[in-house]
């Protein structure tokens, strides 16, 4: 295979990660891709980290974009998704991290299955990128209705590939749990979710993160099934409960 891919990385304050993040995409087996770094005005030394990068690494592969005013991670990766010009489509969060043979092991694994959108298994990390031993496995596939009470998949180790699904499909959501309301449509849209079952992302949670704060993560995932999906008080209720469930057992 020798399409291109293009990652599409949202960057805020990420000064302290952004670095070993880009290093991970240059450590890449599969080497067709362009990195798209779309930076929502950072208030710490990000930019200068990545300008000092791509000096160092040549021009042309990886790009910054300047986003002209902080507009938030949906908009951000949107902002991407216009930019990029690959056939594939893969996000990395900005202090999350792959192993090198991510993009290559993906890749063969959606040709393999003729698939239109593929995640991976991954990792927790610590804040410095260690690995935890706790490692989350997915299932095989994943239609809409399995997708409303189980978030297993995540946003650092999926794929598109934008010749099955169309790129206006592929919008982002303007509201909080962006992807997971993105996921949720694509397969509404009669897509199915192919899963490879290898852990191959490092999902770095630092104590401070969003993602770590639970009760909002509760809220965020509530609000979802009520605005998102329109869904009644009692169907979000049901789903809502097994989403739970699930997502305390990804954490045990």
């Amino acid at each position: 295979m020798d399409e291109l891919v293009s990652i599409i990385v949202p960057v805020y304050n990420a000064e302290k990660f952004i670095r070993e993040t880009m290093d991970c995409v240059v450590a890449q087996t599969y080497p067709r891709w362009e990195l798209l770094l779309v930076e929502d005005c950072s208030r710490d030394g990000t930019v200068a980290v990545i300008e000092e990068y791509i000096r160092e690494n040549g021009e042309g592969r990886i790009r910054l974009i300047k986003q002209p005013e902080n507009m938030g991670a949906a908009r951000a990766r949107n902002r991407g998704l216009q930019e990029a010009i690959g056939r594939y489509i893969a996000y990395l969060d900005a202090d999350d991290l792959w192993l090198p043979e991510k993009l290559e092991k993906e890749l063969e694994f959606m040709e393999q299955k003729n698939a239109a959108f593929a995640f991976t298994g991954y990792e927790f990390a610590d804040g410095n990128g260690k690995g935890t031993g706790k490692v989350v496995h997915v299932p095989e596939t994943m239609n809409y209705r399995q997708a409303l009470s189980n978030t297993t998949i995540f946003t650092t180790t999926v794929m598109f590939d934008t010749r099955k699904i169309a790129k206006d499909l592929l919008e982002m959501p303007v509201i909080k749990s962006e992807d997971t309301a993105l996921w949720w449509k694509v397969l509404r849209n009669g897509y199915t979710a192919y899963g490879l079952d290898e852990n191959l992302v490092k999902y770095r949670r630092p104590r401070k993160s969003l993602s770590s704060n639970k009760v909002e993560a509760l809220r965020r995932i509530w609000n979802l099934y009520r605005k998102a999906e329109h869904m009644g008080v009692l169907s979000s209720a049901w789903h809502f409960c097994f989403w739970a469930v699930r997502a305390v057992m990804r954490r045990v």
